[in-house]
């Protein structure tokens, strides 16, 4: 009898380990985690990586079958890492816990410590972050066979050429590699794989499958020139701004782009495509050329965040996104070679001026109690130090400020006979400030009296809020923060 009865307590807990995902609901492979099962699934799995999501969120609707693949993609190559999901609108504590202020958020935890992922959100993307993160940095190749494998696996490689794979210069490289979360590295010491590729001494080489094909690296092997190196060639000469290329443009190591509207329809790639790559090849690794399609709908708000009009197009833009993505406009949209090279190289030095949006005042821009702020009244009515000015820089089309506007117009109606207390408004889509970036919408700002002193609001958005506020009775750091989500507050760079 005892022998029965610990035959089954052992068959159980054999059962038990070997399905230990069974208490974890998937979702087309994706484990669906909940308060009650996130701390096991995080010990339980050494490497995990987890997608806080609300259901309305329309990035994590554009994330979801790509994170699916991805967990298809683990599973093919029989990886030990998991996907997970956590609803942050039902697990409002998991949420809490975890720091997510925006949708989504993913995190990766390695044995139940989290770090914040950086990748992209292509499946392919994914997985290469995770296995970068959880395996070597840099694949070891043994053979031609093994390099020719592993060129053709993805649009871009990278191999590193050492006969002694513990040299400086070999690691310097392989710091490069840990440091790269989106293109495979490989490291090799086998003659024969340098005898086919062509080297006789140690070298790196960048293996792709658009423009020239490959490019050899040149110079003494650091961490910061193999990064710099494949910074310039991991793309093509000029980019196509879609989904997909997205987070590379706008993550990647180069940060002056410049950006040709073009219209598939009327033909200008054909008539604009060769000129913008040859004018391209003389800038690598200083300014990305990116080429967009204006015929998509979804592409309507590129224009618009650059003041633009479909009667521009074909037109151009230069955007530097380490200032604040100050913008730069040409004298003419002359897209000849020569032109687009002049262009460039007056910009990188130093000869252009940066170009600000500036909407027509209406004449009745003082008629209600909110005042409306354009570029060209700003400075006059806000910098005005007999009054205190609250601003809300808005976009049009901003869910958070639309939620907000009745209640504005509400502080507006209360304060309109104020005397030192003026409420005001400005499209901020549609007018640019060289003294004020905004980076998010809504955005609040209370210009003193007297010293024109810059107080951000970031508390609650409500009416008794925003008056304790302009009275006194409390500050901004005293009120509550409102949560922020991606698709309304905080505009990513990637939906320019």
């Amino acid at each position: 009898m005892r022998v029965g009865v610990s035959f089954s307590v052992l068959l159980a807990t054999l059962v038990l380990a070997v399905f230990a995902d069974e208490d974890i609901t998937k979702d087309e492979g994706v484990l669906v985690l909940t308060k009650d099962n996130f701390k096991k699934a995080t010990e339980d799995h050494e490497f995990i990586l987890v997608e806080f999501y609300a259901p309305w969120c329309g990035h994590c609707k554009a994330l979801a079958p790509e994170y699916v693949k991805a967990a298809a993609k683990l599973v093919e190559q029989e990886s030990e890492i998991k996907l997970g999901k956590v609803d942050a609108t039902e697990e409002t504590e998991l949420a809490e816990e975890h720091g997510v202020r925006g949708y989504p958020t993913l995190k990766f935890f390695r044995s139940g410590k989290p770090i914040e992922y950086n990748g992209g959100r292509q499946a392919d993307d994914i997985v290469n972050w995770l296995l970068k993160k959880t395996g070597p940095p840099a694949k070891s190749v043994t053979s031609v066979e093994e390099a020719k494998a592993f060129i053709g696996e993805k649009p871009v490689v990278i191999i590193g050429f050492f006969n002694d794979q513990g040299s400086a210069a070999a690691k310097e490289f392989l710091a490069a590699a840990s440091a790269n979360d989106d293109i495979p590295f490989g490291i090799t010491s086998d003659a024969k794989v340098f005898s086919e590729y062509g080297l006789e001494a140690d070298g790196v080489i960048l293996f792709k499958n658009f423009d020239e094909g490959k490019n050899v690296y040149e110079g003494e092997v650091t961490e910061a020139g193999v990064t710099k190196f494949v910074a310039a060639n991991s793309l093509p000469l000029v980019v196509d701004f879609n989904h997909e290329t997205a987070s590379k443009i706008f993550g990647g190591e180069i940060k002056s782009h410049l950006l040709v509207f073009l219209s598939k329809e009327a033909g200008h790639y054909d008539s604009h495509l060769e000129a913008c790559k040859n004018a391209a090849k003389g800038f690598k690794g200083q300014v990305l050329f990116v080429t967009i399609n204006t015929d998509e709908e979804d592409h309507s708000r590129i224009l618009e965040f650059f003041g633009m009009k479909k009667e521009e197009v074909p037109g151009l833009r230069i955007i530097k996104l380490e200032e604040d993505m100050a913008k730069y406009k040409p004298e003419t949209y002359d897209l000849s070679e020569s032109a687009l090279v002049s262009f460039v190289q007056s910009f990188l030095e130093g000869k252009l001026k940066q170009h600000l949006l500036s909407q027509e005042l209406n004449d009745d821009w003082d008629k209600e109690p909110v005042k409306v702020l354009a570029a060209s009244n700003f400075d006059e009515v806000v910098l005005n130090k007999e009054k205190d000015v609250l601003v809300e820089f808005y976009a049009p089309w901003c869910g958070h400020c639309k939620q907000l506007a009745p209640i504005y117009d509400q502080l507006g109606e209360r304060y309109k006979d104020h005397e030192t207390i003026v409420i005001s408004k400005m499209d901020a889509t549609a007018n640019e400030l060289e003294h004020t970036k905004i980076q998010s919408f809504p955005t609040l700002k209370l210009y003193k009296k007297e010293t024109n002193e810059v107080v951000d609001y970031n508390g609650a958005r409500t009416l008794e809020a925003l008056t304790d506020f302009l009275e006194g009775k409390s500050t901004a750091e005293e009120q509550d923060e409102e949560e922020v989500d991606e698709e309304g507050d905080v505009p990513a760079k990637d939906e320019l």
